[in-house]
């Protein structure tokens, strides 16, 4: 077991999130205690020994409340309540217990900017109808044409096709991702303060921290008349940086920020204070607003996510966010998989441009990814970003070398966005395969029983009883490189090195700690240093490509 005395002694420090190693658990597919197939807070419950055994400071709990699963548990029917295919709220109380007796502390997943349609609030505004207090809970609007046919505005889901739905008595609702998940209006005063309702709900239960959801969309300009967009094949992306910043009709508006600051109020008020984290798909500078002291603390770098394996590259995006949250007052982030994307085991195999939709409609075979070579440049990443300033995010599996699960069928799919899309986008659902736990049974540990994704043969290898124990395994690099991180980390800073080889990401911290990262296609000399931890064999003295060394002067 990791001694956990050094993180015994930062627990009581109210700054612990800046630097921490936060461990994502997508909860329908963590463990699965009662046999159901369905991962559960039981099942979390009774693995928990494998975080504190792996080092991480604090595990992020993705939505496990009441649900329809339209959206993979972020359609919400009660934001304080437990769905009962995933436990109680007694479940969960014990669960938190059992995490704090370890030393990891608990965020969970809050989202605010829609709710579930079986919400008692949005079935009350069905049954109410137009112009009444229960529909300005939500964003609904008469229709375009002669007979109020069209949708109020051209804007479009992010799951596809526009983004109204019709009901029955002619008026349309307001959905930014499933139909199943009607935005809430957050001009309403009684939304907020529900939401402050659910913050100090959680808080008051042992929670730690949150984790906002959709942070940059809360609030709409909701003015008459409504703005079309006018080119609503736009991705978020394009329409953000196509219009003057905060003035986006639902996106990253200046006002959701009065939101935050009210937020921090609350959150400031219990000892220690509660953290917050942003998820906000934003560019990097209005990205750091909502990191500010006053509001969140931090929010997501997915700059990084989605930088390529190229050494320019990531020396410019570190550069960038970590100036960008020093501006801010907040810690950087750093994560290279969530519940959301192509898994990075894969994905930074795949040749630059490469269309993942596309990729995943070929079930992972055009083009081919090397599976090996894929775990070389994986171990690589998490050694980088493992020795960054700021907070490192690991999504569940990681840690294990998981690839992503290109080849499921299309009938056993689960994400909506197959679905809405007309079955052109295949979906979030090769991430969320459940977790291999032992080498044997019918979902590898996992459960009792079978799992409600389908795991591959291959999932075999990659279970925790294959590796661990096992020298050079990508279970024990992870665990090696939190214990070193913990002994390692202070302060915020890295100084890169002037004299780096072309390909060659070289940067020291502090007490003389150094992170050298060959991107090359080539070996490159080793710098001197007493060798800490290496994600692959040294060549020799030699840095061979795709991997990353950490060096003690």
């Amino acid at each position: 077991m990791t001694d956990r005395s050094t993180l015994d002694l930062s627990s009581r420090d109210p700054d612990w999130w800046r630097q921490a190693v936060v461990y994502q658990i997508y909860p329908r597919s963590f463990a699965d205690a009662d046999g159901d197939g369905l991962g559960d807070l039981r099942g979390i419950t009774r693995r928990l020994t494998h975080l504190a055994a792996l080092g991480v400071d604090a595990l992020w709990l993705s939505p496990f409340y009441p649900s329809e699963l339209a959206d993979g548990g972020y359609d919400v029917a009660d934001p304080r309540d437990v769905d009962p295919r995933l436990g109680t709220l007694d479940d969960f109380d014990a669960l938190a217990a059992e995490a704090h007796r370890l030393g990891l502390k608990v965020i969970v997943d809050i989202v605010p900017n829609h709710s579930s349609d079986q919400h008692v609030w949005f079935q009350e505004a069905l049954r109410s109808g137009p112009g009444s207090a229960a529909r300005d809970r939500y964003v609904f609007r008469d229709g375009r044409g002669e007979h109020g046919e069209l949708p109020p505005t051209d804007w479009q889901s992010v799951f596809g096709g526009s983004a109204w739905k019709r009901v029955p008595d002619g008026q349309w609702y307001l959905h930014l991702f499933a139909p199943e998940q009607p935005d809430l209006n957050w001009e309403n005063q009684e939304v907020r303060a529900d939401y402050r309702t659910t913050l100090r709900f959680w808080s008051d239960r042992g929670v730690d921290g949150f984790r906002v959801d959709v942070a940059h969309a809360l609030v709409k300009d909701l003015s008459e008349p409504l703005r079309d967009l006018g080119a609503p094949e736009l991705s978020r992306e394009e329409a953000l940086t196509g219009m003057p910043p905060g003035s986006h009709p639902f996106y990253d508006r200046d006002d959701v920020h009065e939101i935050y600051r009210d937020w921090r109020k609350i959150l400031d008020a219990y000892r220690p204070p509660r953290m917050a984290v942003a998820e906000a798909w934003v560019p990097g500078a209005r990205r750091a607003l909502y990191a500010r002291p006053d509001e969140l603390g931090q929010a997501f770098n997915f700059e990084y996510l989605e930088a390529g394996w190229d050494a320019a590259e990531l020396r410019q995006v570190i550069t960038d966010s970590l100036a960008a949250a020093r501006a801010a007052g907040a810690s950087a982030t750093w994560v290279l998989s969530n519940h959301d994307v192509v898994r990075h085991a894969s994905r930074l195999m795949l040749p630059p441009g490469t269309d993942l939709n596309a990729w995943l409609l070929s079930g992972g075979h055009a083009p081919a990814v090397d599976e090996e070579a894929g775990q070389r440049r994986a171990r690589a990443a998490t050694l980088l970003m493992l020795a960054l300033p700021g907070s490192a995010y690991v999504y569940q599996g990681e840690e294990l070398g998981l690839p992503e699960v290109a080849d499921l069928p299309t009938e056993v799919l689960q994400d909506p966005i197959w679905e809405q899309t007309g079955h052109v986008r295949k979906g979030r659902d090769g991430c969320r395969v459940p977790l291999p736990w032992t080498t044997a049974g019918p979902s590898y540990g996992f459960g009792p029983g079978g799992a409600w994704l389908p795991q591959p043969p291959g999932f075999a290898a990659y279970a925790v009883e294959a590796q661990d124990g096992v020298e050079g395994s990508t279970l024990e690099l992870y665990r090696t490189a939190l214990r070193l991180r913990r002994k390692l980390l202070d302060g915020e800073e890295l100084s890169w090195a002037a004299d780096a080889p072309d390909g060659v990401l070289q940067f020291d911290r502090c007490e003389g700690w150094r992170c050298v990262t060959n991107l090359a296609a080539t070996a490159v000399p080793l710098p001197a240093g007493e060798v800490l931890l290496s994600s692959a064999p040294l060549e020799d003295g030699r840095l061979g490509p795709d991997t990353t060394v950490w060096l003690g002067r």
